[in-house]
């Protein structure tokens, strides 16, 4: 079933060699053969590589330094994802590969937003809407009425139906142990004969998750700060799980801009609740984070979001990231 680029090679080489060469280079073939795992972004690369316990089977869609929002796929890309053997995704969190995996991937794909179990948005944050609301507002826009008005309701009312659920559960241990148990699943279905040693890696990778949990539960028991400022609303499972009051200066989407009325609340609450620190990305821009730290008096620190791993992520995996923020996080909200 698995292995189809392979096995149009093996043909070809079949009818160069003969009948006889065919069949024994076949039966080789077959048992080093591994499924091939298409990942739509890093936290699914690295779960797959993890329990398939052969990372070389395992590509992902988005290069390092992409943001995974702004992911467009290539002609070569689309025909990837029809010739995986599985496809790895998020549905909802990049449209280029839920357009391509409802086209191409048929029935060897597998959504993970059912075991990721998303949440809504909760965190205090700006949206897009709200972005173009304070823009307009400097502008004189309530001047204006009729279908300009209608215009800016209906997208306030899209962003938010896009982004009423958080997608970023890859931040949260718990979470990515119940992917992980649902790629293991799937890719034992994929690869029957290799179940067991599916089953085992996928074992270890849920004990080393649970350990981060543990770890986290413990390094944010006791903050002495509960705001948390971020640049980007993609940190709300930390803050829930452990709680603490996210605020975000742009909201879900990383693309929004906030308005001036935006960035003067926060710079207001950060004054308000002597918060030390505000959160910046990697693949973000420093610029909003450092505007309102130069008015509050307060410092920058990064927060990887983990959706791609970069020359300036500090750690060089899933695991070694998430405890970089967790030192990051105790720093910034100082905790005991």
């Amino acid at each position: 079933m698995f292995g189809r680029r392979r096995s149009l090679t093996a043909v070809a080489l079949c009818s160069v060699l003969g009948v006889t060469a065919c069949g024994s280079s076949s039966e080789s073939s077959s048992e080093s053969d591994s499924p091939t795992v298409l990942a739509a972004f890093y936290p699914l690369e690295f779960v797959a590589s993890r329990v398939t316990g052969d990372p070389a089977s395992v590509e992902v869609l988005t290069s390092p330094g992409v943001d995974p929002h702004d992911l467009e796929l290539s002609p070569r890309a689309v025909g990837e994802v029809k010739n995986a053997d599985l496809v790895i995704y998020s549905s909802g969190l990049q449209q280029a590969v839920d357009a391509a995996v409802e086209e191409q991937a048929g029935d060897h794909s597998l959504d993970v937003n059912g075991a990721a179990d998303l949440v809504p948005v909760e965190a205090e944050g700006a949206d897009e809407g709200d972005a173009q609301e304070s823009a307009h507002e400097g502008e004189g826009a309530h001047e204006h009425e009729g279908e300009d008005d209608e215009h800016s309701e209906e997208e306030g009312h899209a962003h938010e139906d896009e982004g009423g659920l958080d997608p970023h559960f890859w931040l949260d241990p718990t979470r990515m142990v119940a992917v992980t148990e649902a790629v293991e699943e799937r890719i034992a279905k994929v690869d029957p004969d290799n179940a067991e040693t599916y089953a085992a890696h996928a074992e270890k990778l849920t004990g080393e998750l649970e350990a981060l949990q543990a770890e986290y539960d413990e390094g944010l028991a006791r903050c002495r700060h509960e705001d948390m400022v971020t640049t980007h609303e993609a940190f709300g499972y930390i803050a829930r799980a452990h709680d603490l009051h996210l605020i975000s200066i742009s909201g879900i989407s990383p693309e929004s801009e906030p308005g001036p009325a935006r960035l003067a609340e926060v710079a207001r609450t950060v004054e308000r609740t002597q918060v030390p620190v505000i959160y910046t990305e990697v693949l973000l821009s420093r610029d909003i984070a450092d505007t309102v730290a130069e008015e509050t008096g307060t410092q920058v620190r990064l927060l990887d979001p983990l959706e791609g791993l970069t020359e300036e992520s500090p750690g060089s995996d899933y695991l070694s990231v998430m405890r970089s923020n967790l030192e990051t996080l105790r720093a910034g909200q100082e905790c005991s």
